[in-house]
This record gives C-alpha cells, structure tokens and sequence, in this order.
C-alpha cells in the first residue's frame, strides 16, 4: 500500500517576520502510524527539497511521543529533506493522499493549482483524500466532477476560528479554514478547542487539528483495507 504525503513549502508567516511550515506532530504521528502497518509513505513539495518546520510546533510543550521519535529517527529527517517536486508526482502511483497542516499550507497549497489538479486526480481515480488541521486549506479551489467545489454538501472539519483566534493569529492568516469550508458549501462541524475530532464523507478525510492527524490516519487506513 502507498500513500503520498504533501508538506507546505512555505515558510514565511504573513508579515510577521515570523517563520511557519508544516507542524511536525501533524506529519510525525500519521506518518509512524501509517508505517508502522507496512505502508509505504511517499513525501512531496511544491518546491521540493527540505520543506519548513513550524518553529512553533518544536517547542517543549508541543512535544509527543511521536515528535520525539522523529528527533531521533536520522532516516526520516534525512528522508524529508529530499521530498519530491509535487509537480512530479501523480495519483496513479499511490493509493490515496495526505497532507500534514501547519499554517503554511494556508499559503502555497491553498493556492497551488498543481495541488488541486492532484487531489482531484484521487478523487476522480476513487482514491481517498485527508487532511489534517490547517490543511483542508489545500481544498479551497478544489472542484468536483461537476465544477462545484469538492467540500460542498460534505462534512468537513478543519482548524476552527476559536483556536486560530488562541494561538493569535487570526489577523495575520490570508484566511480561516473554517470560514472558507463553510463558504465552500461544506457542512463543518468541530469539538472543544484542541481536542481529537475527524470526520470521513465518502473519499474525503479531515481532521481538527494537531491532536486529530493520528485519527485521520486511521480513519485513511481503515478505508484503504475495506
């Protein structure tokens, strides 16, 4: 079994001066689940190379078990600093996809037409698709097979406006996920703040936020062996 993981490669936080990325947590922990089971996780970029880590998500107290076998896990690091140009990538050669969030995807991925282009490639093949935290901002101008934006009539959950307004920083991103599910004609649903919630519809996978990523890779896995 094969799945592609897709990171942000913008690190760049508004115009803060502020660095972001991918948040390690949302791709460590989905990752090691995944492998853990035999799966193999192909990784990509939109620039390729090294994609940027959340300065935030390597402080102390956003620290799991998975984050620190990653810190220690020399192949992985090595791994991710060769991800492939997403350009070069095609959803003939995985079984589904999965994108890791971070602030940064709400930049790049979010307006990445080779992105969209790819996730609709899965979908349209009958290939799961997931996304954790600040991710779903990859489906923003995602389109089904009648033109209308993916999310529309599905459920759908994403960073919400209240955890976004408690890590400070709903002036500073060019958007709210959960906003812009809603505006998409998703039908968004959510838990408490930071708290495990993932939702499947169909092909289509999401999760909260950090503390969701290992349930929507579960929730991937599960699909894939039915």
């Amino acid at each position: 079994m094969k799945i592609l993981f897709v990171l942000t490669s913008h690190d760049q936080l508004g115009n803060t001066g502020e660095k972001t990325g991918f948040w390690i947590e949302e791709f460590a922990s989905p990752y090691y689940y995944l492998v853990d089971k035999g799966v193999e996780v192909t990784l990509a970029s939109p620039a390729g190379g090294q994609p940027p880590i959340d300065p935030t998500s390597d402080k102390p107290e956003n620290q799991t078990e998975s984050t620190k076998r990653f810190k220690a896990d020399k192949d992985l690091q090595e791994k991710l600093s060769k991800t492939h140009q997403l350009s070069e990538v095609s959803a003939t050669d995985y079984d589904a996809v999965f994108y890791p969030g971070g602030h940064g995807p709400l930049w790049d991925l979010a307006e990445s037409e080779t992105s969209a282009k790819l996730i609709e490639s899965f979908y349209n093949s009958n290939k799961p698709v997931s996304f954790v935290c600040h991710a779903p901002a990859a489906l923003k101008h995602v389109k089904n097979k009648d033109g209308e934006p993916l999310v529309k009539g599905k459920k759908v959950t994403g960073f919400t406006n209240t955890e976004e307004a408690l890590v400070k920083l709903t002036d500073v991103v060019p958007f709210l996920v959960e906003d812009m599910l809603k505006e998409n004609g998703g039908i968004y649903s959510k838990a408490g703040d930071f708290e495990p919630y993932a939702l499947e519809d169909g092909l289509l996978i999401t999760g909260q936020n950090p503390a969701s990523s290992e349930k929507v890779a579960e929730m991937l896995l599960a699909k894939l062996q039915k």
